[in-house]
């Protein structure tokens, strides 16, 4: 039996898109209220998603159930697969004794940790969420915050929040490239809209960065830094967005930004270095005595000798490997086209044809891709094995650390598991797309609320570009009966993903693993949703003051 999702199955729009809300609130408040491990908190939502599909949207039990599987094998192949190598790949430079190297190199940048947090996270992680995304930038930058001094907990909300910025440009621009596809909107278009928005959040994304790293004293003694950062990011990317690339926007707006830090630090020096150590040494064990041990292995202590230069190039080696690695898969198109060409499309046994769209049309999301080569995962395991031949780490080390991570990370992958199970449950039932068309009937006032669409897409499902594939469509259709530029709308989805992803379930499953707090995804949420909504508030307002003359000058004519 075929299944047609309705848009109203309870006969209310309104109605209907509460209960389908239901999965959501369950997840959001057995995390954020009850505090639950992550993979009880995505179970108990998968389960209570299966009974709405079912019970409330007509789906056929079996289809749902079908759904969750296939929604299940994209969460452990690709996204866990991610997380296990970047974290393997991290594990090498441990084992072979490279680690406190990487340490004694950060500090001939900067001895500040607060300044080394926006460098790294903010942006290194722009350049690795530009070249790779699905979470490899949370979980290498997550490892490389706690090398230079931060506890797991604070190192976790650091890199969630910083990965913001750069989301809608992430992947080689993989989000705004769907959005077009879907509306027939140059995608060229869509990112110049998106460059108009996103900057004026990446401006403080640094200074946000700090007050969590060590509230407002560290962000009145570090502010030229972080506002040289910021502005140098969001000029980037406006200017790139709108006349260069949209496909290499955060790959210059991180390379920009990485140079004007390392050139006001030349020029500048924050105070208050030493109190602030102190400070996050006491911090350490505030986090000890609340019961957050990480399971990484770091050791801290202060770094004595200056590393010379084959040192220097021995501890950057892995991440200047991952860089050229996902430059050439993804920059060099008869090269990604290769690689691109050993992705197996699986037609999911018993779903595939069975699931149609609200508009009567053959569904695709039920052909899984299996990417077994051109992954970010596949490609961080090909760096890992020579970053394990060129650290001369035995094969039998390498297999062994690889084996020790995939124990560590079993709970990562039910979690990861089920809440992609969830996502395809509600998208393939028709729970997601009855969410959006309810909130899309606010009429012009829409514009306001717009970025919520994609706020809750990437909350669902993890990623920018299913937020896209989800709601593009709907928000050009909302804003043409409305009277709004479709584009600003598509952009506005786009945007609006950027400050969700920090709370996806699945985000916050890849930042735990990362810092070694498997278990503690609900402390890790508690600590960012609110900057998450903070950030969805400006850009609600942001957007819909663009939709009227008040703001519409700032959009590209």
């Amino acid at each position: 039996m075929d299944f047609q999702p309705q848009l109203a199955p309870l006969g209310s729009l309104a109605l209907s898109a509460l209960v389908a809300l239901l999965p959501l609130l369950t997840m959001f408040f057995t995390l954020g209220v009850l505090r639950w491990k992550a993979h009880l908190a995505g179970l108990t939502s998968l389960a209570v998603a299966l009974v709405v599909a079912v019970f409330a949207f007509g789906m056929p039990a079996n289809l749902a159930v079908l759904s969750a599987t296939q929604g299940a094998a994209f969460g452990i192949f690709p996204i866990t697969w991610i997380v296990l190598c970047a974290i393997w790949l991290y594990e090498l430079t441990v084992v072979s004794g490279r680690f406190e190297d990487l340490r004694a190199t950060f500090n001939l940048v900067s001895d500040d940790p607060r300044v080394l947090a926006v460098l790294i996270a903010f942006c290194f992680g722009a350049l690795l969420e530009a070249l790779a995304g699905f979470g490899a930038p949370v979980a290498i930058t997550g490892v490389m915050l706690m090398t230079v001094g931060f506890p797991a907990l604070r190192a976790a909300a650091i890199v969630l929040l910083a990965n913001t910025a750069p989301v809608a440009f992430g992947a080689i621009a993989i989000p705004i490239i769907t959005a077009g596809n879907l509306t027939g909107i140059p995608y060229r278009e869509i990112g110049a809209y998106v460059g108009h928005q996103t900057p004026l959040l990446a401006v403080f994304v640094p200074l946000l960065l700090v007050l969590i790293a060590d509230g407002k004293r560290g962000a009145k003694e570090t502010w030229p830094a972080t506002l040289g950062i910021g502005v140098a990011f969001a000029i980037a990317q406006w200017v790139s967005a709108t006349w260069v690339s949209v496909e290499l926007t955060d790959v210059i707006a991180s390379l920009v930004s990485l140079g004007a830090g390392v050139g006001i630090l030349r020029v500048w020096k924050p105070k208050g270095t030493e109190a602030a150590k102190e400070r996050l040494a006491g911090v350490h064990k505030e986090e000890s005595a609340a019961g957050f041990h990480s399971t990484l292995e770091v050791e801290r202590h202060e770094v004595t000798s200056k590393p010379d230069a084959r040192r220097i190039w021995m501890a950057l080696f892995p991440y200047l490997l991952v860089i050229v690695v996902f430059s050439l898969a993804k920059l060099v198109k008869p090269l990604e086209s290769a690689l691109e060409s050993t992705t197996l499309g699986i037609r999911w046994p018993g779903l595939d044809g069975r699931i149609l769209t609200d508009v009567g049309e053959v569904s695709t999301s039920t052909i899984y891709k299996f990417q077994w080569l051109s992954s970010p995962g596949s490609l961080l395991l090909l760096s890992g094995i020579v970053v394990a031949i060129v650290y001369r780490v035995s094969a039998r080390e390498a297999v062994n650390t690889f084996g020790r991570q995939v124990h560590k990370l079993r709970w990562t992958f039910l979690t990861i598991g089920s809440v992609l199970a969830l996502a395809y449950v509600m998208n393939l039932s028709g729970q997601t797309i009855t969410i959006g068309t309810w909130i899309a009937g606010t009429g012009a006032a829409f514009a306001f609320f717009s970025p919520i669409l994609g706020w809750i897409g990437t909350a669902v499902t993890g990623s920018d570009t299913s937020a896209n594939a989800l709601f593009s469509t709907l928000q050009q259709s909302a804003a043409e009966g409305a009277g709004i530029d479709p584009t600003l709308l598509v952009s506005a989805n786009t945007a609006g993903g950027v400050v969700g992803k920090m709370i996806s379930p699945q985000n916050l499953a890849i930042a735990a693993t990362a810092v070694g707090l498997v278990g503690h995804e609900a402390d890790i949420f508690r600590k960012v949703i609110w900057w998450s909504l903070g950030l969805l508030a400006a850009l609600c307002l942001l957007v819909g003051l663009q939709s009227t003359p008040v703001l519409s000058w700032m959009l590209p004519s």
